[in-house]
């Protein structure tokens, strides 16, 4: 038997150490190439047990994996697969970016509903976001009914028994779950909306009361109170609650949907449709951030301080811009693979 110090306890340590760095590659990755990359990385770190220009160049290699994996980057022998992460993350920018856009436009919302904006850049700013949000929806619409016709003819059919259709029914049970927590919670918390009672004037019903009241409970989570818990204790504990669930909530039903668009199987018709769509909504998330930066750069709260821009919508920015440059990333590459699953 070897002791704590034979050729058993340095092999266990390589060991150890290369299924720490392996850990930087996603799990597709790992269950292709992993035993093989194990034993080369065991092999180098028995001849080099400590090497920063190792460690630095797998770590360099899983993110680039990672982002390969979710369609961002490289290229993969099956096309249809990489359209759909491509899609997935494309989805996952748009939802992050709505998650701060929306919070954004129910400001401008409320602030519309009290009394009109003695400035042109508010005025812009408020028409071009709603015309956005407005858009927004209507993609939303296009975009989900052919994943839930395929999804749905998948579930139905059930074939093969125990494959496809069980890979996508919890998925879809979780995008169900969330998005029914948001519809409700965002109902209900409507009902408190800050714009009820506001003082009419010409083109005071520019965005409807219920979708205003709607979008501002749905974004309750993105505001600055967190940075001051002294006024948050005043808020009522359901508030509260819903604050902290409904990102949850809105999470799920985002991982759900995202986890459905990367199992399902789409013809290439559908697939092209979906990266039409995608490269429209990067459009329609230019023409809203700059919605919100004419009304950052305005610069002028407005009467009754009802359009002022704090430092949440600064941060807001600058998340859904960089939420934007990824997307646009996402749309590039779910084109690229779709010209060749078209082929």
């Amino acid at each position: 038997m070897s002791g704590p110090e034979g050729p058993e306890a340095p092999r266990g340590r390589a060991e150890d150490a290369a299924a720490r760095l392996l850990r930087w590659y996603p799990k597709a990755w790992r269950s292709r190439y992993g035993e093989e990359f194990t034993e080369l990385l065991i092999c180098d770190i028995g001849e080099r047990p400590r090497s920063w220009p190792r460690t630095a160049d797998v770590i360099r290699g899983g993110i680039v994996a990672r982002l390969g994996d979710a369609g961002l980057c490289g290229c993969a022998p099956e096309a249809g697969p990489r359209v759909r992460a491509s899609l997935a993350s494309l989805a996952c920018c748009v939802a992050v970016f709505l998650g701060f856009g929306g919070a954004m436009w129910s400001q401008l919302t409320i602030g519309w509903q009290w009394s009109e904006p003695d400035t042109a850049g508010v005025a812009v700013a408020t028409f071009v976001t709603s015309g956005a949000m407005l858009a927004f929806a209507v993609l939303a619409v296009l975009a989900g009914l052919p994943v839930a016709w395929s999804v749905a003819s998948c579930l139905a059919r059930g074939r093969p028994p125990g494959g496809a259709a069980r890979g996508l029914l919890g998925p879809s049970v979780l995008f169900l779950a969330g998005l029914a927590i948001v519809v409700a919670g965002g109902r209900h918390f409507g009902n408190g909306w800050p714009g009820t009672g506001g003082h009419p004037w010409a083109r005071q019903g520019l965005v409807p009361g219920g979708v205003a009241a709607f979008s501002w409970a749905s974004t309750l989570s993105v505001s600055s109170f967190w940075a001051h818990p002294a006024a948050l204790a005043a808020f009522p504990a359901a508030e509260l609650a819903w604050m902290a669930l409904s990102p949850l909530a809105a999470a799920c039903a985002v991982a759900g949907a995202v986890t459905v668009v990367r199992r399902a199987e789409f013809s290439p018709r559908i697939l092209d449709f979906e990266t039409r769509l995608g490269a429209a909504a990067c459009v329609i998330m230019v023409v809203f951030l700059g919605g919100c930066c004419a009304w950052i750069a305005d610069r002028a709260p407005g009467p009754g301080n009802l359009f002022h821009a704090g430092a949440i919508d600064v941060a807001g920015v600058a998340v859904m811009t960089v939420a934007l440059a990824v997307a646009r990333q996402a749309r590039r590459q779910a084109a690229r693979h779709a010209r060749a699953v078209a082929r």
